[in-house]
């Protein structure tokens, strides 16, 4: 990010904050740990062979200050297999940045979480099981060197927006190149959420994503609809493909819940070529099962998942599995 940006964004930050705390009782600045981590066994298996596994596949350790009801800071990292094989762990900077938030304003700088599918990943509620449409299959990243803000002006209606380094987390790279992104959430009536959001970059080639979402929640039921396009992706020209995904669950009781979701991802053809350019990534996939959670904290998952390849020459795998989510509260 450029410093002098970063800077006035920072004095911005910081003249709201020193308002804060002059009524009621005095503030006590205090912290808490981020712990958090996703584990599994899973048995794949499809017409190449089967593939048994235990698997950590997240760990977020960090903390979280408030220095003021108004200004905080959090710091975490996130300690994952970066899909290189031989079972390596590699710690990344997930989050480390300053926050601001007052009335109907807030703001964040530094390695901020981005805006792109924050919301529906809170809606699909079960990131421990499986990534959100955009983060699964390289929309867009989850965390990113940048500035944010959001705007409130009524309870149904949010705007934000960003710029960010565009690399996201795992490759911190200084150049020119900026993403920009705008987001704009309504809430017409209690427990339904409607959100579009875009975003931008470019080098020699446009990059530019755009995304749709409806959700609704009532009671013990939560149903969640996604549609996401990008035209050039990784600024590579004609590198088009889109994604659905619709996802439902259903509370069954205090400590049970059922789960269904259904992603198809596909891509353009280019020029002279017969098949799509992510021919070999794309294809459909469907999700069912059931959620545990006897204590707080804790949640887990006997799932299963098939993926039905876009590519006929590639079998359909059925991949059955027992997830694990552990939170400190």
């Amino acid at each position: 990010m450029n410093l002098k940006y970063s800077v006035l964004f920072l004095l911005y930050i910081s003249s709201f904050s020193g308002i804060s705390g002059q009524t009621g009782e005095p503030f006590k600045p205090h912290g808490k740990p981020v712990f958090l981590t996703f584990e599994n066994f899973h048995y794949s298996f499809n017409r190449e062979g089967n593939n048994p596994a235990f698997e950590i596949t997240r760990l977020y350790l960090g903390y979280e200050y408030f220095f003021s009801k108004n200004l905080s800071a959090r710091a975490n990292l996130d300690i994952a297999d970066p899909g290189v094989g031989g079972l390596q762990m590699t710690a990344y900077v997930k989050n480390a940045f300053l926050q601001y938030k007052k009335g109907n304003l807030a703001g964040r700088m530094g390695m901020i979480s981005t805006d792109a599918y924050n919301l529906i990943e809170k809606q699909w509620g079960y990131r421990y099981i499986f990534k959100t449409l955009q983060d699964e299959y390289g929309f867009n990243s989850s965390a990113d060197l940048g500035a944010a803000i959001e705007y409130t002006p009524a309870k149904f209606l949010s705007f934000d927006a960003s710029v960010l380094n565009g690399e996201g987390y795992k490759r911190i790279q200084s150049d020119s190149v900026f993403k920009y992104t705008a987001g704009v959430t309504f809430r017409p009536v209690e427990g339904l959420i409607f959100r579009v959001y875009s975003d931008f970059m470019k080098k020699e080639h446009l990059q530019n994503t755009i995304s749709f979402f409806a959700g609704y929640t009532l009671e013990n039921f939560r149903l969640g609809l996604e549609y996401s396009f990008q035209k050039n992706n990784k600024m590579i020209k004609n590198h088009d493909f889109s994604g659905v995904s619709a996802f439902v669950s259903l509370k069954l009781s205090e400590k049970f819940s059922a789960l269904a979701r259904y992603d198809h991802l596909w891509s353009s053809t280019l020029v002279n070529n017969v098949d799509p350019w992510n021919y070999n990534s794309d294809g459909q996939l469907l999700i069912a099962g059931f959620e545990y959670s006897p204590v707080a904290g804790v949640r887990i998952a006997p799932v299963y998942m098939g993926w039905l390849p876009a590519n006929n020459s590639k079998s359909y795998t059925s991949i059955a599995g027992l997830q694990l989510e552990l939170r400190l509260k």
